[in-house]
């Protein structure tokens, strides 16, 4: 199956690749410790944030604390796995631009999670959509001046659409790592989450030439086909649990 596809959550934990599985049991691990307060994965999420958009390897801070561990683990127990330098650097930069993106998401979020399994980008920048819409409405509601207005509830502005449609058309790994990093900022102020280890394996496929235009077709699939969901988030106290969710990757532990 190819993993720039999102289908539903147990039938693609299945089929994660290696960068998604390490990614996934990496943030999984931390998000539940930072939201207890554990100081060390604190600490950790503190040092993971300065190494964001940083070659994989050059930044010592994150030297074992960004999933390059797991990753390591993961592919020890594939069976078969051959050695090939090209794609094990490229499954470790997938890997390490997941992990400390999620903890630039994460960073004072306490009381929810921002890797939710199921979230590709192209829902949660419906979902921001979603946000800001409420967010404008409530204002217009408190001014007492309604906008006129025509567009679906969900549809997105056109600074956000233009945003996304940017991140579409990055052509270095560079330039996708600072875009992916501008909206990661917007959806931490909006709460909305992100699949980072569905975002992991779009990030491996994403390097090779040859498939970076499916991994972009995903992305332009989800955003559209998530127009059609609930228009509405589910309960805070529903999503926020602190218990991972058990219809994600499997976690390996």
């Amino acid at each position: 199956m190819n993993a720039a596809e999102q289908p539903a959550p147990d039938e693609y934990a299945r089929g994660a690749l290696a960068p998604g599985r390490a990614t996934t049991r990496c943030v999984k691990r931390l998000q539940t410790q930072y939201r207890k307060d554990v100081p060390s994965a604190v600490a950790t999420l503190a040092r993971l944030r300065r190494s964001i958009g940083r070659p994989v390897h050059d930044s010592p801070d994150s030297w074992g604390i960004d999933g390059l561990e797991d990753l390591v683990s993961v592919r020890s127990a594939t069976p078969g796995r051959s050695r090939d330098e090209d794609r094990d650097l490229a499954e470790e930069k997938a890997v390490h631009l997941a992990v400390t993106l999620w903890a630039l998401h994460q960073q004072s979020v306490h009381d929810d999670n921002m890797h939710e399994s199921g979230w590709g980008l192209g829902r949660a920048v419906r979902g921001l959509a979603l946000k800001k819409r409420d967010s404008e409405s409530a204002e217009d509601v408190e001014q007492k001046a309604p906008r006129p207005d025509t567009k679906p509830d969900d549809e997105p502005n056109e600074t956000l659409r233009k945003r996304f449609a940017r991140i579409g058309t990055s052509t270095t790994f560079d330039s996708l790592t600072i875009r992916l990093r501008e909206l990661t900022l917007l959806l931490r102020a909006a709460r909305v989450p992100l699949d980072y280890g569905l975002l992991a394996d779009q990030l491996l496929q994403w390097q090779d030439d040859s498939q970076r235009a499916e991994v972009r077709r995903a992305w332009g699939r989800d955003f559209h086909s998530s127009a059609h969901r609930a228009k509405r988030f589910p309960p805070a106290e529903a999503k926020g649990s602190i218990q991972n969710d058990d219809h994600g990757y499997d976690s390996g532990e």
